[in-house]
């Protein structure tokens, strides 16, 4: 018998200073039975560093042929495609011939070595950003799931503090590739 995925609800206020963006968004994410909280979380904080309003969560571990995170144009084309943790290469170079901008959060342990291998192969597409998740604070990060959660992200100077009702986690995301302006 086949596992369900656990729904999870997060109403998250964002304050990005960097973007001047700012809003309340009411989430509802199934979690894949395979998924950790660390990276159910971190598909919480990416949306909350790429907040859009036509941002959505896509079937991302069900489903090869979807980002983690997605935004399309009104006409369906795909502006941004976001990645959580350490995607192949052959899917990001499929990845960004299909989207205008492609990012990469990577995370765990395995991240340096992946980038090592990968960020040759990768370099040439300028369409492609890639940020390294601090193990420490991802792990903090996951301790604040909940299957009812209200989260507050504050971005400001490449910071991104979240906080819910008992702790708060600083979360330093670091450049490995800059896609092209």
């Amino acid at each position: 018998m086949a596992l369900k995925a656990t729904i999870f609800k997060a109403q998250i206020g964002i304050a990005d200073m960097e973007r001047g963006y700012y809003g309340d968004h009411a989430l509802t994410l199934a979690r894949h039975p395979s998924e950790t909280d660390e990276r159910l979380m971190l598909r919480i904080a990416a949306f909350a560093l790429n907040a859009h309003e036509r941002l959505e969560f896509g079937k991302g571990l069900s489903d090869e042929d979807e980002p983690c995170l997605w935004r399309k144009t009104l006409t369906g084309n795909i502006e941004s495609w976001i990645e959580i943790g350490l995607p192949d290469s052959k899917r990001l170079r499929k990845a960004c011939g299909r989207a205008d901008q492609v990012t990469v959060y990577a995370y765990g342990r395995g991240a340096e070595m992946w980038w090592k291998e990968t960020g040759g192969d990768l370099a040439r597409h300028g369409n492609l950003s890639v940020w390294s998740l601090p193990v420490e604070a991802s792990k903090t990060l996951a301790e604040l799931a909940d299957r009812n959660m209200r989260l507050q992200f504050t971005l400001q100077e490449g910071v991104m503090f979240v906080t819910d009702e008992k702790q708060s986690v600083q979360l330093e995301p670091q450049l490995l590739k800059r896609a092209a302006p």
